[in-house]
């Protein structure tokens, strides 16, 4: 009798290089009638500006400093895409870079 012994395979997968990037571009960021909507379907690009209380990107992602423009990767892309769909004045922009 032959006894067979199972192992189950572990796959990591590793972001970093070869994953698509996006630029997220909030224009004309004046716009912006500040019901947050980007903020409560994307929370982890879209936040809002206390100062002015218009949405920015998260610091995390921005680019250059820039609160208008930010660089995310794939797995936010998803959420960013429908904050963007979602946005009533539509000022979002989602183009696919490098």
């Amino acid at each position: 009798m032959c006894n067979k012994i199972f192992i189950p395979q572990v796959v990591y997968i590793i972001r970093g290089e070869n994953m698509a990037k996006y630029r997220v571009i909030i224009e004309p960021r004046e716009s912006c009638i500040s019901d947050m909507v980007c903020v409560s379907i994307c929370p982890d690009v879209f936040e809002m500006n206390p100062d002015d209380n218009k949405s920015q990107i998260t610091e995390k992602y921005r680019e250059g400093g820039n609160i208008a423009v930010g660089i995310i990767s794939d797995d936010l892309l998803s959420c960013a895409q429908d904050a963007a769909n979602a946005c009533p004045v539509q000022i979002i922009r989602i183009e696919k870079i490098g």
